[in-house]
């Protein structure tokens, strides 16, 4: 599917509000009608929360990103998830303590059964280290030409680019390096947090900071002619500059109100509109 003629995009902030015991939150995502918010408290966690009204109530559901109670998944980056294919998670694990060489890695995890045990015990499928990336990983399902692939993207600022793997074999291998794991790649701009696609529209949305760790960016793309030309074929690129701190995260509730995360203790939630 090609995108829909949508350069004419608005996004304004409609209310902000507070969600605590996330650590610093790291994304949302909608599957079904639940959303998960993901963070990096004392052990990576995922919460589970319902939309009542116009805002999210917490339904006392937690999910400990835990293997024989160690720390497994501490610094979520995102959950790749279609109903169909494999389910995975993306982490940072930080190598030094200046905070200046990082290891990505994805996991292919039972998603039902972390719902049902609460940790991964059991669930950890396969552990696969992401060395096909630049920096980081943050894995979502997009589709490119009638079949699924998940895409990922890097945070920096050197050689950014979203690159596209094959599930089945990304499932399976223990290195996206190795043969028929990376199928595709684009070029795109810095400091990409998430990845969140519009099926209906063609459109991957780059949430992004301005500048390092700071200041709000969303980048609309057509994925289709970004994947065919090599480079990001921007539609609309929105900066909201009456927020100075770290976004992380975005998902759609419906076709135009949105939730966007960020790592802030207070207003990490935060209520969006999008006019197409």
């Amino acid at each position: 599917m090609t995108a829909a003629f949508v350069a004419d995009i608005n996004v304004t902030l409609d209310c902000e509000a507070t969600v605590d015991s996330l650590g610093a939150c790291q994304g949302v995502s909608k599957i079904g009608n639940r959303f998960f918010l993901y963070g990096d408290r004392e052990v990576g966690v995922i919460r589970e929360f319902k939309l009542q009204g116009d805002s999210l109530a917490y339904i006392n559901k937690e999910y400990k990103l835990t293997q024989n109670g160690q720390d497994v998944i501490g610094h979520p980056t995102g959950i790749a998830y279609n109903g169909k294919g494999p389910v995975f998670m993306g982490n940072s694990i930080r190598l030094n303590k200046e905070g200046t060489s990082w290891k990505a890695v994805i996991y292919n995890i039972n998603w039902q059964g972390l719902l049902k045990t609460g940790t991964l015990d059991g669930n950890l499928i396969n552990t696969i280290e992401d060395d096909a990336c630049i920096q980081g990983t943050r894995p979502e399902y997009v589709k490119y030409k009638g079949k699924w692939y998940v895409a990922t993207a890097d945070y920096g600022n050197k050689g950014n680019e979203v690159r596209l793997y094959d599930p089945e074999k990304l499932a399976a291998c223990k290195k996206t390096s190795e043969p028929g794991v990376l199928y595709k790649r684009f070029s795109c701009s810095p400091w990409v947090q998430n990845l969140h696609w519009v099926a209906n529209k063609g459109v991957l949305i780059l949430v992004q900071n301005q500048i390092e760790g700071r200041k709000w960016r969303f980048t609309y793309v057509d994925l289709q002619k970004s994947v065919d030309s090599g480079t990001m074929q921007v539609i609309k690129q929105i900066d909201l500059n009456n927020r100075a701190d770290e976004l992380e995260g975005f998902t759609f509730i419906d076709s135009n109100r949105g939730i966007a995360v960020t790592s802030s203790r207070k207003n990490n939630v935060n209520y969006t509109s999008t006019n197409w």
